[in-house]
């Protein structure tokens, strides 16, 4: 039975606007945090702030995606545990609190482990508020519903880029970053409900049927006997059994480029396009560029994922974003630049989004967090190595390699996300478990 609400009523509705809604806010204060580091750098640099240059600058993006890596592999696992609504609460009170170290650090050292804490809060925060927003999306809308929860986390990004200029300084930066611990998890704690799909795999059916009263919808139907409540470790062994193995690991390697791409390109392209020639203003303003081409990339991406089949429309998009990313290496006129920045971002962000939608798809009510959280877990390996490959092929003065390396990252997600939709693999049957998919290859 699918995973969604049984009816679209107008009490079914509500819920899912609510649930969407606080969501995308707290995944906004997770892109304004995750895209603010690369919005100061290069003030950062030119200022030479807490003893910086560019090879420690890529260290310090890779703590930050270090610690990602441990949230989001750790996170899936506890959120099945424990629920989406509590992993969430504390993801984005660590966050938070852990830009409150950077703004006060008085050394790189204490500014870098700042940054690892606020990788851990990220890391936790996004594939636990994905799965929750794809477990009570509409039949045949979970790509769209990602894709739009998705696109707060560009909105951040650009709302990062607005902080950067108005502040002009890196520490008032991340003072404003401490703004989601006064506001996104007190609404988050009082408002956002659990997981209908999580309490009834659970064995809570009266908190199930509590919560479908309370907003006058039905809960899932159930098929069969409800399997034993896994353990943290079952979840993790069901990705690999029978075939499934092969598919687990084809997203894995696809979202490790994405990945490498996304947080690569993140925190390098203001710094690599003032390299360019591009004076400071203009750099920064890339940033609000290419997320405002990664909103509507969600939306379109999204919406054809619905119809079309994650895997294919994944591919295409990280076809075209390394075409876009390679061709930002050539000098433009500005005008033309910002076009080619903002098409750029219509793919590059939303390829990775239409990964995990796929993966939440794929997966069962009772180990669908997990599935998200270990694929972006996998892919935090990438998104450790791409700052860090930036810092270092900045610091030679090469530009050019810094782009041809990401490009090359795109193609490499092309061939992996390509090869999911060559197979279709069911996964194995629990209650819960969807039978109408949001997305095919």
């Amino acid at each position: 039975m699918s995973s969604s609400l049984a009816l679209p009523a107008r009490g079914g509705s509500r819920l899912a606007v609510l649930v969407v809604g606080l969501c995308w806010l707290v995944v906004l204060f997770d892109g304004l945090d995750m895209f603010i580091y690369g919005s100061v750098l290069p003030h950062m640099l030119e200022t030479k702030a807490l003893g910086i240059d560019p090879g420690k600058a890529g260290d310090v993006g890779s703590y930050a995606t270090f610690g990602m890596l441990i949230g989001a592999l750790s996170s899936g696992t506890v959120s099945d545990w424990v629920g989406r609504k509590k992993t969430i609460i504390v993801s984005t009170a660590v966050f938070s609190l852990a830009s409150a170290v950077c703004a006060a650090a008085g050394s790189l050292g204490v500014f870098s482990l700042g940054r690892f804490l606020a990788g851990l809060g990220l890391g936790g925060l996004l594939p636990s508020a994905i799965t929750l927003v794809s477990e009570y999306a509409p039949r045949g809308r979970g790509a769209l519903i990602v894709g739009s929860l998705m696109t707060a986390h560009q909105a951040g990004g650009i709302v990062a880029g607005f902080v950067a200029l108005w502040t002009g300084d890196w520490r008032v930066s991340f003072w404003i970053c401490v703004i989601p611990l006064f506001i996104g998890v007190p609404l988050a704690a009082k408002y956002l409900p659990e997981s209908m799909a999580f309490l009834q795999a659970k064995g809570r059916d009266a908190e199930a049927l509590a919560l479908a009263d309370r907003y006058g919808v039905e809960p899932t139907a159930r098929d069969g006997e409800r399997p034993a409540a896994a353990d943290r470790f079952g979840a993790v062994a069901a990705l690999f059994r029978g075939g499934l193995w092969i598919q687990t690991v084809l997203f894995w390697l696809a979202s490790f480029g994405g990945l490498l791409l996304v947080y690569g390109v993140s925190q390098w392209l203001p710094s690599l396009m003032k390299a360019n020639g591009y004076n400071l203003g203009s750099s920064i303003g890339f940033v609000i560029v290419i997320n405002l081409g990664g909103i509507v990339g969600m939306l379109v991406g999204g919406r054809l994922t619905d119809r079309f089949g994650g895997p294919r429309i994944a591919a295409i998009w990280f076809g075209a974003t390394a075409v876009g990313v390679y061709t930002l290496s050539v000098r433009m006129p500005l005008p033309l630049t910002y076009t080619v920045v903002f098409l750029t971002g219509l793919f590059l962000f939303s390829a990775q989004a239409m990964i995990y939608a796929t993966v939440a798809a794929r997966s069962s009510d009772d180990n669908r967090a997990t599935a998200v959280g270990w694929t972006s877990g996998m892919g935090r390996f990438g998104a450790v190595f791409g700052p860090w490959l930036g810092g270092q092929l900045l610091a030679t003065g090469s530009t050019t390699a810094g782009f041809t390396a990401f490009a090359a990252a795109g193609l490499f997600s092309l061939v992996f996300v390509s090869l999911t939709g060559l197979r279709r693999v069911q996964p194995p049957a629990t209650s819960g478990t969807r039978q109408e998919l949001t997305a095919t290859g």
